[in-house]
C-alpha cells in the first residue's frame, strides 16, 4: 500500500496547485462574464480551444513516450532526444501557423482580429517547451517546484487580467494607468495575459529545459514515434470530444452568428461549473502516469491499480454531489449581470457525471499505456469523437448546447465501456466494478431525490440543507464499507 500512498501524496501536491490555480482563474468567470457579453465571451471559448487543439500537434504524444521509456531506457538519452525533437518541431510549426493567422481568424468569424490567433500561437509555442520540463519534475517526483511554478503562472496570468481589464480599464483617462488599456485590443488582454504566464513560466523552467543536450539519436527517435504518433490521434480525438461541439454550434445552430456565439458562451459558462472533478482529475493524472509506468514492474501491479481507480472513483462521487446538489450557489460564479448563463444550469449534472466516465476511461487506459497498444487506445478515441460529432450535428439545430451535453456523456461512456473490455482481455485488472457501479448509481440517485423534493419544497436553505444530508449519508456509506482502505491513506487515516 506504500506505492498508493505515494500517489495520494503527490496528486494532493498536484491537486494543490491545481485547486489554488484554477480557482483563482475561475473567479475570472464572474468578471469575465461582466465585461464581455455572452458573444464576446463564445470567443475567448473558441480561441482557447483552438490553443488546445494545437498543444495535442505541437506535443504529439512525447509526454506520455518519455514516462514510457524512461522506465526501461536510460533517462538521459529518451530526455535529450524527446526535447530536441519538440524543438525542432515546435519552431517550425509556429512559423507555419503564424502565415496562416488570417485565414485561421476569418474562419472563426473574427477576420479584423489575426493578432489574436498570432498571440494565441505563442502561448501554444511556449507551452510546449514547457511540457518535457514539467514532464522532468513529476518523473523525478518534484511535485513541489511544479506546484509553485503551476501557482505562480496562474497568479501572473489573473493578475495582467485584473490590471488592464479593471484597474486600467477604469481609470481616469489621460493618467498612467488609463494609457495601458486600449478599446481595439479588449478582449486580447485575456490572451496577452496568458502568453506573458507561459514565457515566465518557461524562464523558471530553465534548468530544466537546458539540462539535455541537442542531440537525436535516430534509432531511438523512431521508436519513440511509433509509440507516440497514435497518442496524437488520442489526443486531438480528446480535443475534439471536449471542444468540437464550440465549433458546431458556431456553424449549425440556426441562428444569427451572435446568437451562435450567445449558445456556445452559455455552454462554455456551465462546463466550467464542473470545476471539481475536473480539478480532481487533473491532479490524479499529474501523478498517476509516472506512477503507472513505474509502478508495472512491481509485483501485484494490477492490485494496486485496482485499488487507485476504487479510490478514484470514490473522490469523483463526492466533488459530483459536491456541485450537482449545490448548483444554487456555483451559478454565482457566473456572475450576475448576465442572467442568460444560468438558464444552461441543466446542462451541469450531466457534465459531472460525463467528466467522471472520462476520469475512469483515464484510469482504464493504463492496459494499452503499459502494453504498447497505443493504436487501439486511438481507435477507442476516434470512436467516441465519431459519436460526438455525430450526436452534435443531428441535434444542435433543434437542442442548441443541450445537444452538446447528450453528446459529451454518450462520447464518454462509450470509451469507458470499450475500454474496459478490451484492456481485461489484453491487461486484466481486478477491479471491484460491481462495487464502483454501485456508488456512481446511489450518486445519481440521491441528486433525483434532491430534484424531486425540491421542486415541490422551494426553499433556499431548505435546498442547501437536504444537500448536506444526502452527501454525509453518502460519506457515511461509503466510509462504513471501504473503512480499511482508508486507514492506510495519508492524512485521512489519522482520523479514521
Amino acid at each position: 500500500m506504500s506505492s498508493v500512498k505515494k500517489l495520494a501524496g503527490q496528486t494532493i501536491w498536484y491537486g494543490f496547485s491545481s485547486i489554488f490555480g484554477r480557482f483563482l482563474n475561475y473567479l475570472l468567470t464572474p468578471l469575465l462574464a461582466t465585461i464581455f457579453a455572452s458573444a464576446a465571451y463564445g470567443k475567448i471559448t473558441t480561441l482557447f480551444a483552438i490553443a488546445a487543439f494545437l498543444n495535442i500537434l505541437f506535443t504529439y504524444g512525447l509526454e506520455t513516450a518519455y514516462f514510457r521509456f524512461s522506465a526501461s531506457e536510460d533517462e538521459g538519452k529518451v530526455y535529450n532526444t524527446a526535447t530536441t525533437s519538440i524543438i525542432i518541431s515546435t519552431t517550425v510549426l509556429t512559423v507555419i501557423f503564424l502565415l496562416l493567422s488570417q485565414p485561421i481568424a476569418s474562419f472563426l468569424e473574427i477576420p479584423t482580429n489575426p493578432e489574436y490567433v498570432q498571440w494565441v500561437l505563442w502561448i501554444v509555442a511556449l507551452d510546449t517547451l514547457a511540457v518535457l520540463p514539467f514532464s522532468k519534475l513529476r518523473h523525478e517526483g518534484r511535485p513541489r517546484k511544479f506546484a509553485f511554478i503551476k501557482i505562480l503562472n496562474i497568479l501572473i496570468n489573473v493578475g495582467l487580467i485584473l490590471f488592464f481589464l479593471v484597474v486600467c480599464k477604469e481609470a481616469q483617462q489621460g493618467t498612467i494607468l488609463a494609457s495601458f488599456y486600449s478599446e481595439k485590443i479588449g478582449l486580447g488582454y485575456v490572451i496577452l495575459a496568458n502568453v506573458a504566464a507561459s514565457a515566465v513560466t518557461l524562464m523558471l523552467l530553465a534548468k530544466e529545459l537546458f539540462a539535455f543536450r541537442f542531440q537525436i539519436d535516430i534509432a531511438f527517435w523512431k521508436r519513440l514515434m511509433l509509440y507516440s504518433w497514435p497518442l496524437i490521434i488520442v489526443g486531438l480525438g480528446g480535443m475534439v470530444n471536449e471542444l468540437i461541439d464550440r465549433f458546431m454550434i458556431l456553424k449549425l445552430y440556426p441562428g444569427t452568428t451572435e446568437e451562435a456565439y450567445s449558445q456556445s458562451g452559455i455552454y462554455g459558462a456551465n462546463y466550467k461549473l464542473a470545476v471539481l472533478i475536473v480539478l480532481f482529475i487533473q491532479a490524479f493524472r499529474l501523478g498517476a502516469e509516472p506512477f503507472f509506468f513505474k509502478q508495472s514492474t512491481q509485483e501485484n501491479a494490477q492490485r494496486t491499480y485496482a485499488r487507485v481507480m476504487k479510490f478514484f472513483v470514490i473522490a469523483c462521487c463526492f466533488c459530483f454531489l459536491g456541485v450537482v446538489l449545490f448548483l444554487d450557489i456555483w451559478k454565482y460564479f457566473m456572475g450576475r449581470s448576465h442572467p442568460e448563463y444560468w438558464t444552461g444550469l441543466k446542462v451541469v449534472p450531466i457534465l459531472m457525471l460525463a467528466k467522471l466516465f472520462l476520469g475512469v476511461y483515464y484510469n482504464l487506459s493504463v492496459w494499452y499505456k503499459l502494453t504498447n497498444q497505443t493504436l487501439t487506445g486511438a481507435w477507442i478515441t476516434l470512436g467516441g469523437a465519431a459519436i460526438t460529432v455525430l450526436i452534435n450535428f443531428l441535434l444542435i439545430p433543434s437542442l442548441g448546447y443541450m445537444a452538446c451535453a447528450i453528446a459529451t456523456i454518450c462520447c464518454y461512456g462509450f470509451m469507458m465501456i470499450v475500454s474496459y473490455k478490451l484492456g481485461q482481455k489484453y491487461y486484466p485488472i481486478p477491479y471491484a466494478w460491481k462495487k464502483l457501479t454501485a456508488y456512481v448509481v446511489i450518486c445519481v440517485i440521491l441528486f433525483s431525490v434532491h430534484e424531486l423534493v425540491t421542486h415541490f419544497v422551494v426553499s433556499l436553505w431548505f435546498s442547501h440543507l437536504l444537500g448536506l444530508i444526502l452527501t454525509g449519508a453518502f460519506a457515511l456509506f461509503v466510509f462504513r464499507i471501504e473503512r480499511k482502505e482508508f486507514q492506510n491513506l495519508p492524512v485521512v487515516g489519522k482520523y479514521l
